[in-house]
């Protein structure tokens, strides 16, 4: 199980890092320039919606100090909109402007083209679900803290998306 585990933990960085390179293939087939791989993702998961920066990092999208430079970075170059909280200052809220809505859609174009093309093999399709089935597995073991096991994440936790 040692070498399982570990092989699995370096099987997820090298897919991290391969989902980045197919995200910046995309930006620049697109020849956008002004982004890089990590902030066209901040805006395919945000989407259309308003969110705080704190939003951001409380739904697992990114961490720490990279999202605020991140951000910064992606206002600066007009794909985000930025308001403070009226209530608390402090708050700032995000949402895509017209500029950061199109890389948006085009990544969701991008993972939709590759969604089909995977979905037309059926054990890809079973590969797939299993994958994602052990993989929210492992984070709810992750987010336990790893050493209280899986007897500590409630049943209902282990096979649903956060």
């Amino acid at each position: 199980m040692h070498k399982t585990y570990i092989e699995t933990i370096s099987l997820i960085e090298r897919l991290h890092r391969l989902a980045l390179e197919v995200v910046k293939a995309e930006l620049e087939r697109s020849g956008v320039r002004d982004l890089n791989n990590v902030q066209a993702l901040i805006l395919f998961n945000l989407g259309d919606a308003e969110l705080s920066v704190g939003e951001l990092m409380q739904r697992g999208y990114y961490q720490g100090s990279n999202v605020s430079y991140n951000v910064r970075k992606l206002v600066e170059n007009g794909y985000l909109a930025q308001r403070r909280c009226p209530h608390d200052r402090r708050s700032i809220f995000v949402r895509a402007t017209d500029k950061g809505l199109e890389v948006s859609n085009r990544l969701s174009a991008l993972f939709e083209q590759q969604a089909e093309l995977l979905g037309r093999d059926s054990r890809a399709v079973d590969a797939l679900e299993n994958a994602k089935d052990g993989l929210f597995r492992l984070q709810r073991f992750w987010a336990s803290d790893g050493t209280q096991g899986l007897m500590a994440v409630p049943k209902q936790q282990v096979f649903t998306a956060a």
